[in-house]
């Protein structure tokens, strides 16, 4: 079973290679999340291929694809669906949205009022949508990747703290080396030359991993590690105003995400295991949206990546 990990990772990431240059991380954080059930939060700048790799993991894994532009005059119903009436009955049917899919690109979420967001993010924590008083489980397996755009923050709607914490994963996409641009201009640079991707996998053989996932040992010492990590974020949040470093450290979700994502990754490695450096690997995309600086520290330099590093050498290795 230790070999099923590696080979199952190399298979699809190897067949999204052919449309995705690099993006080897994110790639793999993706895979984790699908894993676990989980979905991803996505920071980066316009034209960074994020699209392109979600629709891209649809075709390689044979799942269904939606895209949903989040602008401020979008509607709930217009996500989650809607009831229609049917002149030729006399009927109200339901309309299913775009949200009925396996993987749902939700692109500039932040772009949306708060009626919207609330209306996906309710989906993707109940996993159904109530339309006209019925309701319509969605499908499995299902995963949301929404992403934000740091560039223009005016006339945007930024998600409440309470909200990103749904998400497994606050993952920052940054742009590509030289070399890699160079290859790309190699391979794409045509007007004819779209990549050809095939199915490598399925949603149903990725239904059957999350089973191997559950069988990934983690030691007591290591569980009580993941905690006194999170517990450490919550600590930099209390004491005196002036003391603080953060507003407010993790939720349980974060621990629980930080577990399971681990587990994931050590699957996705070859190990039977889960050990302390695959924690330490992966706590800065389960925390980076979890904590929040207080003003005093960010006026003194501080940033959430630097909290998240401190973290990790506050906290005894076992």
């Amino acid at each position: 079973m230790s070999g099923r990990g590696p080979e199952w990772s190399e298979r699809v990431r190897n067949e999204l290679g052919k449309a995705v240059l690099g993006k080897t991380e994110i790639i793999e954080r993706l895979q984790i999340a699908l894993l676990v059930g989980g979905h991803v939060l996505l920071e980066g700048m316009p034209g960074l291929a994020k699209t392109l790799l979600v629709k891209s993991l649809g075709k390689v894994l044979e799942l269904k694809f939606e895209r949903i532009q989040f602008t401020p005059d979008l509607l709930p119903s217009d996500v989650v669906g809607t009831m229609v009436y049917m002149p030729n009955t006399a009927t109200f049917s339901p309309h299913l949205g775009p949200v009925f899919a396996n993987l749902v690109l939700a692109d500039e979420i932040n772009r949306s009022p708060a009626k919207v967001q609330s209306a996906l993010l309710e989906a993707m924590g109940e996993r159904q949508v109530t339309i006209g008083g019925k309701t319509h489980a969605l499908p499995e397996p299902f995963f949301v990747m929404a992403t934000q755009n740091p560039l223009e923050q005016e006339g945007t709607y930024p998600l409440p703290e309470a909200q990103t914490d749904r998400f497994l994963f606050k993952l920052v996409l940054g742009y590509p080396g030289v070399d890699e641009e160079v290859e790309m201009l190699h391979r794409w640079g045509g007007v004819s030359k779209t990549p050809a991707l095939v199915a490598v996998s399925s949603g149903a053989e990725l239904l059957e991993r999350r089973g191997d996932i559950d069988s990934i040992y983690v030691a007591p010492a290591i569980e009580r590690y993941i905690v006194d990590l999170i517990q450490r974020s919550r600590e930099l949040a209390s004491g005196d105003v002036d003391s603080r470093v953060l507003d407010y450290g993790s939720s349980p979700r974060g621990t629980l995400a930080l577990y399971q994502s681990a587990r994931a990754l050590a699957w996705l490695r070859g190990m039977d295991h889960v050990a302390p450096s695959i924690v330490q690997e992966l706590l800065p995309d389960v925390l980076r949206h979890r904590i929040a600086l207080t003003y005093e520290s960010q006026a003194a330099g501080s940033t959430v990546e630097k909290v998240i590093s401190e973290i990790i050498d506050s906290v005894a290795v076992p």
